[in-house]
């Protein structure tokens, strides 16, 4: 004869509760289409993209009028490579931190 784990039982009624509360409520909010998605994703490179190329376009321009050993190109489209994804992360970590809010929020 098996015995049934009431605390595994238990936890897994309070997951499946869970899950079913947060389903409820992502259908009864706003709903997102795939363009949304879409507008999201594009926000994350658009991003990224724009610091890289003002940091090129800046670079081109000190390369020609004040040239030196090293390529200020190179190096600004480094730098805006870097503080573009320093944007981007900023920006996903905000909506995931807005996200898990919003699941803290089913929870109770």
């Amino acid at each position: 004869m098996q015995t049934i784990d009431t605390k595994n039982h238990n936890s897994f009624e309070e997951k499946v509760d869970l899950e079913e509360k947060r389903k409820l409520k992502w259908q009864s909010e706003k709903k997102r289409s795939v363009w949304s998605g879409l507008g999201l994703f594009g926000m994350v490179g658009w991003s990224v993209v724009v610091p890289m190329l003002l940091g090129t376009a800046l670079g081109v321009w000190l390369d020609k009028n004040h040239p030196t050993s090293f390529s200020w190109t190179l190096t600004l489209l480094i730098a805006g490579l870097i503080l573009g994804c320093g944007i981007a992360w900023n920006w996903v970590a905000k909506e995931n931190k807005n996200t898990n809010k919003n699941e803290e929020d089913v929870d109770e």
